[in-house]
């Protein structure tokens, strides 16, 4: 929307700078674009005085002239008859660009050179004589502006409005804002009509065949019209606000669009068949050419105007070619409607046309109004093309809208807004607006809002018209007085924030991958057939084959990033991924059980490369460090690393392989991929897992700390090595020192494993080392050699274990 402050003023004083009024009717809610000097094409023109005028040598009717412009003096050839030397003219110099006439450029005229071009009024587009060079007033300095030297000076306000704000799609819309804002009267335009003569209704007739698409279709006839280029202030108006300058019967109904913001639209009343307008709506398919020249098919729900015989125009949108004002129309029916915005909205999309009507009947005009904007029009086109109007007026609303009553309680409006205004001043900030304000009572307002507001309905929006007009800036800025209190973390979302903190500590990557995988992920696993993670859950529409079912493991995802890595020459790799897996169910219709687990890969070298290291590969006591060390961060006691008692993991190397339980459960396992799995999935280096139940850890994991103090007395050591059967879990036999309970014993721990010569075939060497310490006093070697063979004969008894020959 386009205001020139020129036209602005004409219904409401601005005594302040623009800049001032722009940014105050931007935090009225009416954001303002840009502000454009309307008159900055005019900046290369400047002020000249003839020095000397000579006959061109070659042209009768051209003459050289010789113009000062203050810096220099130009070469300028002109045809104009009304100049001589003196004289102070408007020169429009080499790079400007004048409208109609395009851009200005030194050349040769029949042979002598021209540095510029001396203007008309209708040149420099500032009036319409075109007869001869526009004569300035005396007193100006050549090489000046013509803009200051006739004090050209009109700012365009351009907005970018909302679409609630349907008010402000005209020039008395925005002077309505304005008064309220600088709180200044609003003037309105002074309309008297001249007395009628014939009865409109013995001439013309209206006929609504479509009342819910349009419930109101006003008109008035004009007859003896003489179609007439407008006058320069009509023009200039138009021009403003960029609009382009017809006749003068087309830019009145124009002219009032942009004024008051109701569409309007004159027909050649000798063209209408019958002097009738229907207003219905189109027969499905239908076509109808448009005032572009635009052929166009039409549905059934597209309303039309008709004369007796065929339709004439695209209601709100656009008129059609048979019934526009030519030169010679001397009738015209002026109409002036509401059309429902539902539908203007719809027949705009459809047909991919908006127009300046459109804009705003689809946001909806003021149906109070349509007369009032007829009569101005009337008015206008009685002034400026002459003729009688028919006396009366056409008015179809046969189901008038009902006026909006809102109540407003003036506690409520401040207990919302913030604000502490009585009950006269938010009335005085509705009325600035022209809205129907009466008192009930010390707390409610009874407002009814204009037609023209179509966006107050509720009283919450008459509270935002009182915080917008008493200003946004003025509204004092408060926080509620609460106490904030944090919601405590649930306890699954600190243990998984945890162990992911541990793993990377620990150097590995966050793996994050789809929870689909390919349905042979199972057979490349080797696992058996009635394993329970054969039971998988197809997808209807999967992405890719690759990924056609839901994952029962974690590990064909680490697995498929491993390769993807290596295929990359990533071959040390520490990945990680914690998610659920999807257990099918024995009952069909029930939804799968989803299982939270947290897996491990680890491939390639211990450390990363170094000059000052050897490369030692990763191997089974590494990637169960890492479990025992998720164990300790997680606080979860009594673990214990087990050997399989079944073949329940065909993926993982026997020997390489151990479960993993605590406080007697078992929760995940540890172990070797085993080199079918990995030719499977195309890999060949070894690789590490684990997998975990997540949510047995959460359960399992305790809060408690304890601490133990520490002995100020000092501790020894002893030593034993015990011949055992290869079976045997050296977990076994530290559990089972623990469990003696023997006072004297600190902790035990084994620092050696040997299998070969002289040791029997299906026996082993296992080392222990015992820790003995008291907090009363110094051991004895006696004390500690006598607690230390009680200890080692219940382990042999025990195991069946045998001391090595001496």
């Amino acid at each position: 929307m386009k205001v020139s402050l020129s036209w602005l003023r004409d219904y409401v004083t601005v005594d302040r700078d623009v800049a001032d009024v722009a940014e105050a009717l931007t935090m009225a809610g009416l954001e303002v674009e840009a502000l454009v000097d309307r008159y900055a094409y005019l900046d290369g023109v400047v002020v000249g005085r003839i020095v000397e005028i000579t006959p061109h040598p070659d042209a009768d009717k051209l003459s050289l002239c010789k113009v000062d412009i203050g810096t220099e003096t130009k070469a300028i050839v002109c045809a104009a008859a009304n100049i001589s030397e003196d004289d102070l003219v408007p020169v429009a110099l080499p790079g400007v660009e004048l409208a109609g006439i395009g851009k200005i450029e030194s050349g040769r005229i029949r042979g002598e050179v021209s540095e510029g071009m001396l203007c008309s009024e209708a040149e420099l587009a500032i009036g319409t004589q075109t007869s001869g060079i526009l004569l300035l007033p005396e007193g100006q300095r050549p090489g000046g502006t013509i803009t200051k030297a006739l004090k050209l000076s009109d700012t365009v306000i351009e907005f970018d409005l909302t679409p609630n704000r349907s008010d402000c799609l005209s020039i008395i819309g925005i002077a309505r804002e304005v008064a309220a804002i600088l709180e200044t009267p609003l003037k309105h335009p002074d309309i008297r009509l001249p007395e009628g003569q014939t009865p409109i209704d013995k001439l013309a007739s209206v006929t609504l065949e479509a009342p819910d698409y349009c419930p109101r279709y006003t008109a008035r006839l004009v007859s003896g019209i003489k179609v007439a280029p407008s006058p320069f202030w009509l023009q200039d108006r138009l021009n403003s606000v960029g609009l382009r300058a017809i006749n003068n019967v087309v830019d009145v109904t124009n002219f009032v669009l942009m004024e008051m913001g109701q569409p309007l639209h004159a027909f050649d009343f000798n063209r209408l068949a019958q002097g009738r307008i229907v207003v219905k709506t189109a027969r499905e398919g239908q076509t109808f050419t448009t005032l572009d020249g635009m052929e166009r098919k039409l549905s059934s729900e597209v309303l039309m105007i008709c004369d007796g015989k065929e339709p004439v125009a695209l209601a709100g949108i656009m008129g059609g070619l048979d019934s526009e004002i030519e030169d010679d129309t001397t009738q015209v029916l002026i109409e002036s409607a509401y059309f429902n915005p539902t539908t203007t909205r719809r027949t705009a999309k459809q047909l991919g046309l908006s127009t300046e009507s459109s804009y705003r009947f689809e946001r909806g005009v003021d149906h109070g109004g349509v007369v009032r904007a007829l009569d101005r029009a009337t008015q206008l086109i009685c002034r400026l093309a002459g003729g009688k109007l028919a006396s009366g007026i056409i008015d179809e609303y046969p189901k008038p809208i009902p006026e909006k009553v809102i109540e407003l309680s003036t506690n409520r409006t401040n207990r919302l807004l913030g604000t502490s205004f009585d009950r006269d001043k938010i009335a005085s900030y509705l009325e600035s607006v022209e809205l129907d304000v009466k008192i009930l009572d010390e707390d409610i307002l009874k407002v009814v809002p204009p037609t023209f507001r179509v966006d107050l309905e509720r009283p919450q929006d008459l509270m935002e018209e009182v915080a917008r007009l008493s200003g946004y800036n003025g509204i004092v800025t408060t926080h509620p007085v609460t106490e904030v209190l944090a919601k405590e973390q649930k306890e699954e979302l600190q243990v998984r924030k945890q162990l992911k903190e541990v793993l990377s500590g620990c150097g590995f990557f966050e793996n994050i991958t789809y929870s689909f995988i390919g349905k042979d992920a199972c057979d490349k696993l080797l696992l058996a057939g009635n394993d329970y993670r054969r039971q998988m859950i197809s997808i209807l529409n999967p992405l890719t084959e690759a990924q056609d079912v839901m994952r029962t493991s974690l590990l064909p995802c680490l697995l498929g990033t491993m390769l993807q890595n290596v295929t990359q020459q990533n071959k040390d790799l520490k990945i990680f991924e914690l998610g659920k897996i999807f257990l099918k169910n024995t009952q069909e219709e029930e939804l799968p059980t989803e299982v939270e687990m947290i897996s491990a890969l680890w491939t390639g070298l211990r450390q990363d490369r170094a000059w000052h290291s050897k490369e030692v590969k990763t191997d089974f006591y590494d990637i169960k460090g890492v479990v025992e060390t998720l164990f300790r961060a997680a606080n979860i006691q009594k673990v214990r690393f087990s050997v399989p008692s079944t073949p329940k993991y065909p993926y993982l190397k026997p020997g390489r392989v151990a479960e993993v339980y605590a406080r007697g459960e078992l929760i995940g396992t540890v172990g070797e991929i085993i080199q079918q799995v990995l030719q499977n999935f195309d890999l060949k280096q070894a690789a590490y897992v684990f997998e975990l139940n997540f949510d047995q850890l959460v359960r399992l994991r305790t809060c408690e700390k304890s601490a133990k103090p520490i002995s100020r007395f000092p501790a020894t050591s002893r030593d034993i090595a015990l011949i055992v059967d290869n079976a045997l879990e050296a977990q076994e036999v530290l559990h089972f020192v623990e469990a003696q309970d023997q006072e004297l014993v600190k902790s035990v721990e084994i620092f050696d494993i040997y299998k070969g010569l002289p040791i029997p075939d299906g026996k082993k060497s296992l080392a222990l080392r015992f820790r003995y310490c008291s907090f009363e006093r110094s051991l004895t070697d006696e004390e500690v050699n006598k607690v230390h063979e009680v200890v080692t004969q219940k382990v042999l008894k025990h195991f069946k274990a045998q001391l090595p020959e001496k």
